[in-house]
């Protein structure tokens, strides 16, 4: 029992949500078989006692195919260990051959992906475009998804346009960045026997077709995927930061031209708009100074002009009869104010009974800017986000870092993060592997105790590498990826062969001593 639980002792050395997933998990099965050898040493003797008595028969006994088939055994056995050198090496050859030719062809992620018959689909119309066109975009695309799917194969679908127009939201907590983003959600109708993956990778080169200088990108739909992407939107995400922008986004230009090479990788693209349409006021302080206006004049004027007055002057009008207050702001209607002449023209101040505009204290250009500020540790950071179509996680991590090392060295001061799936996984399998190291060297240490010499525990630990082969030509014949799930499967599978194994040699070893005694007596 003491080498079953021992077992399980990798669960305890992960990291993050497996560790919340699975811990859980050990310490159930743990709790059941602490029971369950205590209602063996106890309950079921007793139930044994009162169940089985037979009455005594003497008749002749017949050999049965289990008596035939024990008997062709135990004569296999004597061929068996009388070669037991041969035999042995011969096992641990095969078994490591198997090991380590096969073990590589596995593929490896965090856990298996799952069909649900959902997705959700994250739309990016051209940066600035407005909330209208987006959802006339956004409807487009459902009616493609319809088409593609067929129109009585949706269930149901969810859309998510564009950003509330409201400061004190955090965007972290928001869907998209923009009025120029969108975000769908599908769900298809049970038995469509249609594949989600095979959907998007039509979808991919059917939407583009379509809605031309659209830029689409699949998330994960369900809570497994996301809670393991760690924030990321897609399994892969590679993010730059540094202290000066420009380095960062030179640099994650050029690995976007290396991680583009890569055939496994979609929808790569940067998280972040990098070159979103601005209006550029450059106040003119000297002559802003001579008309007798401020720089905050300006500022407030532009505000309460192109957006809302409410964010510079709150104002608040009590109803004096049911004494509701409504919040009183001025803006200027959105048609009226659509070209950089209208920009131009906004009213600053008056003086002298002449009205000061914009374009009397500052020039107004057309400009660029990063659409959205993403930092890490206080520095900002550009992403590139990537998902994977025909290949496992752990490949698909392995090709992005030779990306990035055939990308050469950054700039001083920037940095190179590869995030989402791949660094969760490879801190668990880390784990794990540490674990079962540490669980193998207790349960040897505890049957070595037990039996009082280490050439016993020795033949218990020799069945671990069989064990192993199995599990490794089970996943390679399934075409099953390594994950936590098998994983796990495959510390069961040990801990099953272990008491086994502890089992056949506890009794040869209770055989032996009874022999050795009937011999002295």
């Amino acid at each position: 029992m003491l080498c079953i639980l021992a077992v399980f002792i990798p669960a305890f050395f992960m990291t993050g949500a497996a560790h919340n997933l699975f811990v859980p998990l050990v310490l159930a099965v743990g709790f059941s078989m602490v029971a369950s050898y205590l209602l063996s040493s106890t309950f079921v003797p007793i139930l044994s006692v009162w169940m089985l008595r037979t009455a005594s028969t003497h008749r002749q006994p017949q050999e049965t195919f289990l008596d035939w088939l024990r008997a062709r055994y135990e004569r296999f056995a004597h061929a068996v260990v009388k070669r037991r050198r041969t035999v042995v090496l011969s096992y641990l050859v095969v078994s490591g051959g198997i090991i380590f030719l096969i073990g590589g062809a596995i593929g490896t992620e965090i856990f298996p992906v799952v069909d649900t018959g959902q997705f959700q689909l994250h739309l990016r119309a051209p940066a600035g475009t407005r909330i209208e066109r987006t959802e006339q975009i956004a409807l487009q695309t459902l009616d493609t998804i319809k088409r593609e799917v067929g129109q009585d194969n949706v269930e149901i679908s969810l859309g998510f346009v564009g950003t509330p127009p409201n400061y004190p939201i955090n965007t972290i907590y928001l869907w998209s960045s923009g009025s120029e983003e969108a975000v769908l959600q599908v769900q298809l109708k049970r038995g469509t026997q249609i594949g989600i993956e095979d959907l998007q990778e039509r979808l991919r080169q059917k939407l583009p077709q379509e809605l031309p200088g659209v830029r689409f990108s699949f998330e994960p739909s369900d809570i497994v995927s996301r809670v393991m992407s760690f924030g990321a939107p897609t399994p892969i995400e590679v993010a730059v930061s540094g202290p000066n922008l420009a380095d960062s986004r030179q640099y994650a230009d050029k690995l976007r031209a290396k991680l583009a090479q890569v055939p496994t990788l979609r929808d790569l693209g940067f998280e972040q708009e990098l070159d979103y349409p601005t209006v550029k006021v450059t106040v003119d302080r000297e002559r802003a100074g001579v008309l007798g206006v401020t720089t905050d004049d300006v500022a407030k004027s532009v505000v309460a002009g192109t957006s809302s007055s409410r964010y510079t002057s709150a104002n608040y009008w009590p109803d004096p009869k049911s004494g509701i207050g409504y919040q009183v702001q001025v803006e200027i209607p959105e048609q009226q104010l659509n070209s950089l002449e209208e920009v131009k023209n906004l009213p600053i101040a008056r003086r002298s009974g002449h009205q000061i505009d914009l374009r009397n204290v500052a020039g107004v250009t057309d400009g660029t800017a990063l659409g959205e500020y993403d930092r890490y540790n206080m520095q900002r950071m550009v992403t590139l986000s990537a998902n994977i179509s025909g290949e496992d996680l752990g490949r698909a991590a392995a090709r992005v870092q030779q990306a990035i090392s055939d990308t050469g060295k950054p700039p001083d001061g920037v940095n190179v993060t590869v995030r989402g799936q791949v660094q969760p996984m490879a801190e668990m399998f880390g784990g794990l592997r540490l674990g079962l190291l540490m669980a193998v060297g207790v349960i040897l240490l505890l049957l070595a105790a037990n039996f009082q010499s280490f050439r016993l525990p020795l033949a218990v630990g020799l069945t671990i590498p069989a064990v192993i082969t199995g599990v490794v030509l089970m996943l390679w014949l399934t075409r099953t990826t390594l994950n936590i799930q098998s994983f796990m499967g495959a510390i069961m599978a040990i801990g099953v062969a272990v008491a086994n194994a502890i089992l056949l040699v506890g009794t040869s070893k209770n055989s032996s001593r009874q022999v050795a005694t009937n011999l002295t007596r």
